[in-house]
């Protein structure tokens, strides 16, 4: 009997073997919605709300805007807005209920006092409470051509010139001794992993701030470990020769730099940024020693101009999309998984860089790990600790 039914089993078509168990599937999805048996322990309960402010601006000096999003798993409807413990009137689109993971905007017609901080406070229909503060109130930047403008050529100004510049050192690395060589490729892990734990902070501090719905740190872990596997799939394709690695090198720096983009652009938005030619004065020096980095690989060939031009360009051009996104289209959940594509693209080029040590090593019949060599990565992290002092606000 067994086998007359394996046999029959083994007639039926392959697509259908491949529908069956997805048809039961479906049907018992069905079949709890309909019957809603969680009816009975949830009747008496709450609903559970969950609503997040992921932005609040200023756009003229009489009207505030906030957006808000429900992440949690039932409708929030706002009832009250408090701002600096007052009740104030506002209007809300779509509408003042909003569904799961829906979006909203609430403009208030409040005098801010620009330069002070500012305590806002939202109130759902059940007396749930969901506050923010504003640490110092300052006017918007309005949207426009020269807004664009403006936020373009700060990206350009804090990603490409830096990068640039710092590659001008490669004449100067390319007549140094093969020791000094292999330092200065030391040196750029030194600045690669400072990278890559700066990067993958931000992540997790980004993350922080998602509705749990979006499951921050587990995007962040995979976002590493997909931009790895693809990365190293393609290193395995193009080989590890100097000019991969240093495009390798500049992708991850790219979309790192897409990255502080986005935190620039986000700062000069919400008016965070009260400092802000002291922060971009900092960024600037900070990726200046990137560009060092996407150099020191180069050293044993003779890369024509239009390399640099296109390698500065890939390092440095994300940091002017990042600053037009979070200057007119701020979304935490993309920053949090470009920031874990860049973490996870840094570790790759780490894992290249060290090859080359390794294989020159062989070569010589020395040793990667050289007293000469572990000073260049010290000093590589040392430096990019040092000018991260200029851009932490």
């Amino acid at each position: 009997m067994e086998q007359s039914t394996n046999s029959q089993i083994n007639k039926l078509p392959q697509w259908v073997l491949a529908v069956f168990p997805l048809a039961i599937l479906i049907g018992l999805v069905w079949l709890f919605l309909a019957l809603n048996p969680l009816s009975f322990f949830t009747g008496a309960f709450p609903p559970l709300e969950e609503l997040t402010v992921q932005r609040v601006t200023f756009p003229d000096n009489g009207r505030i805007q906030l957006s808000v999003i429900n992440g949690g798993p039932d409708p929030v409807t706002i009832a009250q807005v408090l701002v600096d413990d007052a009740y104030w009137l506002y209007e809300i689109t779509p509408g003042q209920t909003l569904a799961r993971l829906e979006q909203a905007t609430i403009n208030l017609n409040y005098p801010w006092v620009s330069g002070e901080p500012l305590p806002i406070m939202l109130i759902t229909s059940t007396g749930i409470t969901f506050d923010t503060e504003v640490e110092v109130a300052v006017l918007s930047p309005q949207g426009g051509l020269d807004t664009f403008v403006a936020y373009g050529l700060l990206g350009i100004y804090v990603g490409v010139i830096p990068v640039a510049l710092g590659m001008m050192w490669y004449p100067f690395m390319r007549r140094v001794n093969q020791k000094w060589v292999n330092a200065f490729l030391a040196l750029t892990i030194g600045l690669l992993v400072f990278l890559f734990v700066d990067t993958v902070l931000e992540a997790v501090e980004m993350a922080a701030a998602l509705p749990g719905v979006f499951q921050g740190i587990p995007v962040i872990v995979f976002g590493v470990l997909l931009s790895l596997g693809i990365l190293m799939a393609v290193s395995q394709r193009r080989g590890g020769t100097p000019a991969a690695v240093a495009s390798f090198i500049a992708l991850g720096i790219g979309l790192h730099n897409f990255g502080e983009g986005l935190a620039i652009g986000a700062a000069f938005a919400t008016g965070a940024a009260a400092l802000g030619s002291f922060l971009v004065i900092g960024f600037t020096l900070h990726n200046i020693t990137e560009g060092v980095g996407i150099a020191a690989p180069l050293t044993k060939e003779k890369p024509r101009l239009r390399t640099f031009v296109l390698l500065a360009i890939l390092a440095g051009a994300p940091a002017m999309l990042g600053a037009w996104m979070g200057g007119f289209a701020f979304n935490p959940f993309l920053a949090v998984l470009f920031l874990s594509l860049g973490a996870g693209a840094i570790l790759q080029v780490i894992w290249e860089v060290g090859k080359l040590l390794m294989k020159d090593a062989q070569k010589r019949g020395g040793t990667a790990v050289s007293w000469l060599n572990f000073a260049g990565l010290t000093a590589g992290i040392f430096i990019m600790y040092l000018t991260a002092f200029l851009v932490k606000f």
